[in-house]
Formats: C-alpha cells, sequence, structure tokens
C-alpha cells in the first residue's frame, strides 16, 4: 500500500504537468495565429489607405486643370486686332468721302494728260473740257469708291469675326460701334463715286 501511493502520486503530477504544458502549447499557437492574423490584415489597412491618398491626389490635380481650361475659355482673344480693323475702316470711311493724297495726285496726272492732249490736237471745246476735267474727276471718284469698298471690307471682317472666335466671348463694344461707323462711311463714300463716275451727280457743263 505504502508503495502503490507515492507511484500513484507521480502519475498524477505528472499529468497535470502534460496538461499545463498542452495548453501553454495551445495558448502560444492561438497568440501566434492572432498575431499572424493582425500581420495580414495591417497591409490590407495600408493599401487601401495608399488608394485613397492617389484618389485624392488626382482629384486635387484634376481640380487645377478644370479651371485653367475654364480661365483659358474665359480669356481667349484680346480683341487689340478687332479693334484695330474697325479703326482702320472707319479712317478708310472717311477718307472715302474727303479724298486722299494719292486722289489728288491720280487727279492732277489726268489734268496733265489732258492738257497735254488738247494742246497738240484741234480738240472741240466739249472734248477738251472732258479731257481736262472730266477725266480728273472720274480718277478721283474711283479712287474714292476703292478707299469705300476697303472700308466695307474690312468692318465686315471685324464684325464676322467673333463667329470664328471662342464661343461665349462677346465683342468690345466700342468695337463694333467703330466698325458699324466705318461701314456707313465707306457705304456712302461708295454711293457718292458711283454716281460721280457716271456722271449722275456733278456731271460735266454742256457747251452750247
Amino acid at each position: 500500500m505504502d508503495e502503490a501511493g507515492p507511484g500513484t502520486g507521480a502519475e498524477t503530477t505528472n499529468g497535470k504537468e502534460n496538461e499545463e504544458r498542452t495548453e501553454a502549447a495551445e495558448a502560444a499557437e492561438a497568440t501566434e495565429t492572432r498575431t499572424e492574423a493582425a500581420r495580414d490584415e495591417v497591409p490590407a489597412g495600408e493599401a487601401h489607405d495608399e488608394e485613397s491618398a492617389v484618389e485624392h491626389s488626382a482629384e486635387a490635380a484634376e481640380v487645377p486643370a478644370e479651371d485653367g481650361s475654364e480661365e483659358a475659355v474665359t480669356e481667349g482673344p484680346s480683341g487689340v486686332g478687332q479693334g484695330a480693323g474697325a479703326v482702320v475702316s472707319a479712317g478708310l470711311g472717311i477718307v472715302s468721302l474727303t479724298g486722299g493724297w494719292i486722289s489728288g495726285v491720280a487727279s492732277a496726272r489726268e489734268t496733265l494728260v489732258g492738257q497735254l492732249h488738247t494742246s497738240t490736237s484741234s480738240a472741240s471745246v466739249a472734248e477738251q473740257i472732258k479731257m481736262v476735267y472730266g477725266n480728273a474727276w472720274q480718277a478721283t471718284a474711283l479712287w474714292g469708291g476703292l478707299f469705300a469698298l476697303a472700308a466695307l471690307l474690312v468692318g465686315a471682317v471685324v464684325l464676322v469675326r467673333p463667329v470664328f472666335g471662342a464661343p461665349g466671348k462677346p465683342q468690345v463694344p466700342w468695337v463694333k460701334s467703330v466698325a458699324w461707323g466705318g461701314m456707313a462711311l465707306g457705304a456712302v463714300g461708295l454711293v457718292l463715286a458711283v454716281l460721280k463716275y457716271t456722271d449722275v451727280l456733278l456731271g460735266l457743263p454742256s457747251v452750247g
């Protein structure tokens, strides 16, 4: 009885130690499993954060680009060329009515040519008047009509130019006004030039 008692106690102690070791091993394995799972979850979260950061940076990069494009569309052409064209049209219209130095030179040349012809020929009075004065006046009317036609063309180009420019960009009011003024002067100058060239307006006097 005394020999069996110590043996049974030793076996019980060994069994408890084995159970404790088994529990400790299972606890260690569970801890390692949780640690590995936590390690696997961390990169996924970081990847999600990186994707979010990339998306935010892409959106931030797109916003200035859109703003810049809108500013470029809003600015468009400066209108300096259109303003210059309108002024040129008005100037040509004024010259078509008042005459320019080239009209004076052409008129004086025709007068000189007529005087040369009449001095070397026995032309009638009506022919002399026509060669000395009529041709000179027609030359003045011709050059006035050319200036008037140029004023009409330049003014029309200025008024039509916004159609082919940036959409939604209105034309400056003063440019439109000056262009219309140049076209009006050109139209009046062209009508007067045609009437004078055909002797409908201020024709040559008749010789009795």
